[in-house]
């Protein structure tokens, strides 16, 4: 690029506005020529030695600016070692070669602390190794987080990181996320407003101790409700396993009846098959307080267990499992029938949440994987 050349007469109002006044910085930033220039076209224009005196005015003047760019150097300096540290060497590089044009590599250098042998031999040397792990790691963290849909975060993200043998910090993770624009994507929403129908109070027999020593020990249902375009409302009852957090029963329905939270349970007793004994804890809602739950209960020598009345925190586990649902799948899509949500639901229970997500309640493996392992524990 040629450099931009200036007639006479700009060059002289320039000294005439600085003369009258004008910082040089200012000067500078009005139009575009650097600073270095604007004194060398001063040091041009000013008369020759002993054919004139300085005036008292214009020594002052001269101490003026000698004093406030002394001022502002000393501002800048301290703002810029408290930011240095946390620079990266190839922002600075960059910076000096884009301003290039602008003002001379030498002074840029000098004043930010950049020895010049560093900055010319940063365009022969090879990118450092750190360099290159990070572009790997981004690379991985990318796919991870695409495999998950977005609903992954960094804590996720790093946890399958050092599962496949990645060598890294968390805030490494974290700080490559942010540099790329990644993050979690799952959205919260609103909860309909629960019926306020008086109901009977029955025994809690959980009381809130979700602790677990097996597999098939301790079980808690629900239902939740999915919105769907064409269909209005629908209903998901599910069954999750205490000691895995997997969810061994579940069953979808365009009606929230008792049929729906029978056929939940029977799904989970067969895919199971568990001991007689086992705890199952739900809410004091109509279906699960029905004649016809409460006789498979016996039939399959399970023990009923039931929140009190107005307290969630007595069924927080399922409950958890229901908000995951709607933040990182439900929320995050408008399903246009009952058969678009119920192969959605599929999806995400089966394909995603028991098999590949990973639980920190569990030591980040999936709730299959837990399970397997109980399995050959036992």
């Amino acid at each position: 690029m040629s450099q931009k050349r200036y007639n006479q007469e700009f060059k002289q109002t320039v000294v005439e506005l600085y003369r009258s006044g004008t910082p040089v910085s200012q000067l500078s930033s009005e139009y575009g020529v650097s600073e270095v220039t604007i004194y060398k076209w001063i040091k041009q224009h000013s008369p020759i030695e002993g054919t004139q005196e300085l005036t008292a005015s214009d020594v002052e003047a001269i101490q003026k600016e000698n004093l406030r760019l002394k001022q502002e150097l000393e501002i800048l300096k301290k703002g810029y070692d408290h930011i240095r540290e946390k620079i990266d060497e190839q922002e600075l590089i960059d910076h000096i070669t884009s301003e290039s044009e602008h003002h001379p590599i030498q002074v840029m250098c000098r004043v930010l602390e950049m020895p010049r042998s560093t900055y010319y031999q940063s365009f022969h040397k090879k990118p450092n190794r750190y360099h290159v792990a990070n572009e790997e790691l981004l690379e991985r963290i990318k796919v991870i987080h695409k495999e998950s849909k977005g609903r992954y975060g960094a804590p996720k993200i790093h946890r399958e990181l050092l599962k496949e043998g990645y060598s890294c910090s968390l805030k490494r993770v974290q700080r490559l996320m942010k540099q790329a624009g990644i993050q979690s994507n799952i959205t919260k929403k609103f909860r309909p407003t629960p019926t306020q129908t008086p109901v009977e109070e029955r025994e809690n027999v959980l009381e809130q101790d979700f602790t677990t020593t097996s597999i098939n020990e301790k079980w808690v249902a629900d239902i939740t409700y999915i919105h769907t375009l064409r269909d209005s409302w629908c209903y998901l009852a599910s069954v999750l396993d205490l000691h895995t957090k997997k969810i061994v029963g579940y069953k979808f329905s365009r009606t929230m009846t008792t049929e729906l939270v029978l056929e939940a349970l029977e799904n989970a007793v067969q895919a199971q098959k568990p001991e007689p004994g086992l705890i199952i804890h739900t809410d004091l809602g109509t279906q699960y307080t029905s004649e016809a739950f409460q006789e498979q209960l016996k039939n399959h020598e399970m023990i009923a267990s039931f929140s009190r009345k107005g307290c969630p925190y007595d069924n927080a586990c399922i409950e958890s499992f229901h908000a995951t649902l709607k933040k990182e799948e439900v929320y995050r899509t408008q399903y246009e029938n009952f058969e678009t949500a119920r192969m959605a639901l599929f999806q995400y229970i089966e394909g995603w949440y028991n098999r590949k997500r990973i639980h920190g309640s569990i030591g980040y493996v999936t709730p299959d994987e837990y399970e397997k392992m109980c399995r050959v524990a036992a």
